[in-house]
């Protein structure tokens, strides 16, 4: 989306009173953002959130009220990061969202600013809530910042109210869409992480990802499946094609307006089974 968008999303945000806007916040400044990236808002690392392109290239119309309404079948949740600032999460609640996953950390060395409020507000609210780590497969291995990730707010425990952890995979903000690796050299940084991360927490993370990214960088692989469930980007009114392996999605973000929209795919009692589990 591009800055302007935010710029208004934000502010649309702020005047029914569900989001007090904040910065993005301080981040590495070795990288930066391409042409793409910019007029989708991301003028600095660290300020990629999940679905950054996607907001542009799938959703018709952008931010399209319509697609709001017609929320899928599920639980309905959101996902949040720097952009967002301090959540209204009672008004979150009150709208009918059970569960929500924060931004925590991206690459190895970025934390969110924002992550700690954002975190404690949702479960203080009530709120299923997870943590989000947005991978930079060229910055350092995958085991690496599993650890950057547990280390940084993005652990799991069984206490029915924290959800496994997960691992945005999608266009990268700062140079080549597969980040340089083939798709052999990307299964294994991605097995990497979700090897580490199951080591450190008794659990595989979730996989955030778009179709046409997984099936472009990562190819036709089924072995994902079997260990992660996936949390399909798709900004339309059906999830459409899953991804090599899955034969459904757990989590679905569907829409952008007026913040990232998701449902799981199932009851409240599976959703807190999920968590436990």
């Amino acid at each position: 989306m591009s800055r302007t968008t935010m710029t208004l999303a934000a502010a649309a945000l702020t005047a029914v009173g569900l989001l007090v806007p904040t910065g993005a916040g301080a981040a590495p400044a070795e990288r930066t953002p391409t042409a793409e990236a910019r007029d989708a808002g991301v003028t600095g690392p660290g300020e990629a959130a999940m679905g950054w392109r996607q907001h542009d290239v799938q959703q018709t119309p952008k931010r399209s009220t319509a697609a709001v309404a017609a929320t899928p079948p599920g639980v309905p949740g959101i996902d949040v990061s720097s952009w967002q600032g301090r959540v209204d999460w009672a008004a979150q609640w009150q709208a009918g969202k059970r569960f929500a996953y924060v931004k925590a950390t991206e690459g190895s060395t970025y934390t969110s600013p924002t992550f700690g409020h954002q975190y404690t507000g949702s479960y203080s609210q009530g709120f299923i809530r997870g943590a989000y780590h947005f991978a930079l497969p060229d910055s350092s291995s995958g085991t690496t910042q599993a650890n950057h990730f547990v280390d940084h707010g993005g652990g799991w425990s069984a206490d029915g109210k924290t959800l496994p952890g997960a691992l945005d995979m999608e266009w990268n903000p700062y140079g080549a869409a597969c980040y340089g690796k083939t798709q052999t050299q990307m299964r294994s940084w991605i097995n990497a992480f979700l090897d580490r991360y199951r080591a450190r927490t008794g659990r595989y993370p979730v996989i955030y990802t778009a179709t046409s990214w997984w099936n472009k960088c990562v190819g036709g692989d089924t072995s994902f499946a079997a260990k992660s469930p996936l949390w399909l980007a798709r900004y339309a009114s059906a999830p459409g094609t899953k991804p090599a392996g899955w034969s459904t999605y757990s989590f679905w973000q569907y829409s952008t307006t007026p913040v990232d929209q998701n449902v799981w795919n199932g009851t409240l009692a599976r959703l807190r089974y999920f968590a436990t589990h």
